[in-house]
């Protein structure tokens, strides 16, 4: 698929990652549909491109439908489908409020599989289109202090291989990008920065060019950077000594038992 007058949808794209993508795709002469959650910063990065700006909150049902309405009504269809908008949260699953914990899952996981469900049949109808999933290394390997974030982003590589299989044959391809950490500011807002001197935080212009490639080529996967596919391999070869690598230089986070109260806290 080439991107030349295609419209190109990319959840998240008012920063980051996404930024990237709708800035490369707008630059192969596609029509892109930004969206983002933040009024100011989606309507400008749309400006910048000239792209057609999207607000909206992915973890409301109300917003993703108003988004998918929107988007049908600015262009009739959408050809392309990049879902990766996502949140962070770092720490132990025990500090985790359920709100959090809902947030983390509505935006990361459940809104890709909902937009993805809504877009898909007029692709297949039309006997072409591309949804694109944008992973993480947490997702295949797991990461202490990032429980359920992992845990969405595994969800999206097994609906993704899933959707795979049930769209052979139909002209509409999907593909999925897993990337480590990225220079961007989700680790500022996922609540604990990141510290460590490897690996090394890659551009985020080379995660968007690997979704593009996946995009117009047909893979079905991209890593970025390449040597982390090393990292399941190695956890499904030989797990025990995997496990304890893992937490031995991995990241100290532990649970906590919730605090209870004492004789001294109820006076």
């Amino acid at each position: 698929m080439q991107l030349r007058d295609r419209v190109v949808l990319v959840t998240g794209a008012s920063t980051g990652i996404g930024r990237a993508i709708a800035s490369q795709s707008a630059a192969r002469g596609a029509h892109v549909l930004v969206h983002g959650r933040d009024h100011n910063r989606t309507h400008r990065v749309a400006a910048e491109i000239g792209g057609f700006p999207l607000v909206g909150d992915l973890s409301r049902s109300e917003d993703l439908t108003r988004l998918r309405t929107a988007a049908l009504d600015r262009f009739g269809r959408v050809d392309v489908l990049v879902n990766n908008a996502g949140v962070g949260w770092a720490g132990p699953l025990t500090s985790m409020t359920p709100a959090q914990l809902r947030q983390v899952i509505e935006v990361d996981l459940l809104a890709a599989l909902e937009l993805s469900r809504a877009l898909l049949p007029a692709m297949v109808a039309r006997g072409e289109g591309a949804i694109c999933f944008v992973s993480s290394i947490a997702g295949r390997t797991g990461v202490a202090g990032e429980a359920v974030y992992s845990a969405a982003k595994a969800g999206i590589d097994m609906f993704a291989e899933s959707l795979r299989a049930e769209t052979t044959g139909t002209g509409v391809h999907v593909g999925v990008v897993v990337p480590g950490v990225v220079r961007t500011g989700f680790f500022d807002t996922r609540g604990r920065p990141y510290t460590r001197s490897r690996p090394r935080p890659v551009p985020p212009d080379d995660v968007a060019a690997a979704v593009l490639r996946t995009v117009t080529t047909g893979r079905a996967e991209a890593w970025v950077p390449g040597w982390l596919r090393i990292a399941p391999a190695v956890r499904a070869l030989a797990p025990g000594p995997y496990r304890w690598l893992s937490t031995r230089f991995g990241e100290q986070v532990r649970v906590e038992p919730e605090p209870t109260s004492t004789d001294s806290d109820a006076s």
